[in-house]
């Protein structure tokens, strides 16, 4: 089988290292890639939203598979694209199509698919332009804080936290009246603020049965201790040590079930991962957001814990028969680590060179890139997030610990990264 894997960040490179290893999977293709996956694949120096060109590449290279990694070409109808072209509706996808994309797309519509069919997520009322001064009254008399998240997809920068109603008001108008966010901020969700622990749960269905695959716990802030402006992620963690059977059968019970079966009466199409993000409270799990892929760093953290052949978990979505299929979990811990350009998540230089990868071989530790190119043969860092290290230990903090050590190993200039990823979980460890 050919394979077409689209994205060019730590996560497309984790899918291409471990389908790499499959002996059913011949070559295979990335787009755009990036330094680490040039090692592994063939990389293609075309968008991820070109529809028509992602489509003549399948043809020609006879792509049996295509992986969506990133949301955008799903929200903007990949899957429906691909099978409404009758040279092409035969090419599987692994990504959900235009309508159920609507989960990670609208967060109003992912509001109203969870009050529905009954899954437990924060109150909230939703806002246009029209309805501004209903917006505006409804802030004043919320509890604080409250939570103010653009509708649409915003880069992982739609969502705001406030500690005051004037707070509230000015990103409310903001949002609305400036544009703050564009065409995503058409619509505002105002919403309940949560109390609790975060967790990514995720699943993989065909849009009946699911596997559970690791859980994991990603680390946003880019200052130690989680503090300072959110980032896409500055590390990852999988297990989570508070994450039981008891609570995993909750979220089952009340969250995985109730969202698959919501997607089957909805007749929603979906052939692809779910990506739960959860806010442990008091009171049981809620969810904050639903993503209609694998998180980016969590995948580098939960890809490498899963021992089965993934290429045969992508088949089972598309033949039937993922009820079927148990997944083989690594039992040790995984840390993942990301070294950032200097200045991210606000403005960063690239192009520097990156030293120490060459020299690269610690035994239980994995390099992903992200924001690499390679220049003359040589990668040099294109990004805000540049390198992924992922390390095995007996616990999280070994973990973590060893992919610290293994980036000490490698520099580029500027370079930055969180040493202290699952740093509430050290005690619990070292005791």
């Amino acid at each position: 089988m050919n394979i077409l894997i689209i994205g060019g960040g730590g996560r497309e490179h984790t899918f291409t290292w471990k389908l790499k290893q499959s002996k059913k999977v011949n070559q295979i293709f990335i787009l755009p890639g990036n330094a680490g996956t040039a090692s592994l694949g063939t990389n293609l120096p075309i968008s991820t939203t070109n529809f028509e060109a992602i489509g003549k590449v399948c043809l020609e290279e006879n792509i049996s598979y295509v992986i969506v990694g990133p949301e955008e070409p799903l929200v903007k109808g990949i899957v429906d694209f691909f099978s409404a072209d009758a040279k092409l509706k035969n090419v599987k996808l692994i990504g959900p199509g235009l309508a159920a994309s609507k989960l990670e797309g609208s967060k109003s519509f992912a509001k109203a698919f969870m009050e529905k069919h009954g899954i437990p997520t924060a109150s909230y009322r939703h806002f246009s332009l029209e309805t501004l001064k209903e917006g505006s009254e409804y802030i004043r008399n919320h509890p604080l804080p409250i939570v103010i998240k653009a509708d649409g997809l915003a880069a992982g920068k739609g969502v705001i936290i406030c500690h005051s109603h004037i707070e509230a008001l000015a990103e409310f108008e903001l949002i609305l009246q400036r544009a703050k966010f564009g065409e995503a901020g058409k619509t505002v969700v105002v919403e309940e603020f949560l109390s609790g622990i975060e967790v990514s749960v995720f699943v993989l269905t065909d849009g009946k049965d699911f596997v559970l695959l690791p859980e994991a716990k990603d680390y946003k802030q880019v200052g130690a201790g989680d503090t300072g402006l959110n980032t896409g992620g500055m590390g990852s963690i999988s297990p989570v040590p508070f994450f039981d059977k008891n609570l995993e059968q909750k979220i089952k019970e009340k969250i995985i079930v109730p969202t698959i079966n919501g997607l089957a009466s909805d007749k929603l199409d979906y052939k692809g991962f779910i990506f739960f993000g959860l806010m442990i409270t008091r009171k049981g799990p809620y969810v904050i957001e639903y993503n209609c892929r694998m998180g980016d760093p969590e995948t580098e953290s939960v890809i490498p814990r899963i021992q089965n052949d993934l290429f045969d978990l992508f088949a089972a979505v598309h033949n039937g028969t993922l009820g079927s299929m148990v997944i083989q979990t690594d039992p040790r811990c995984t840390g993942t680590v990301v070294a950032v350009s200097g200045g991210y998540p606000g403005v960063y230089e690239k192009g520097y060179p990156i030293q120490g990868l060459d020299r690269f071989n610690l035994e239980d530790s994995l390099v992903f890139h992200a924001g690499t190119r390679l220049e003359n043969n040589i990668p040099v860092t294109s990004g805000g997030r540049v390198l992924a290290i992922t390390s095995f230990g007996s616990n999280v903090t070994e973990a973590v610990e060893q992919s610290v050590y293994a980036l000490e190993q490698i520099s580029f200039e500027d370079m930055y990264f969180r040493n202290d990823i699952g740093f509430e979980f050290v005690e619990l460890n070292r005791q």
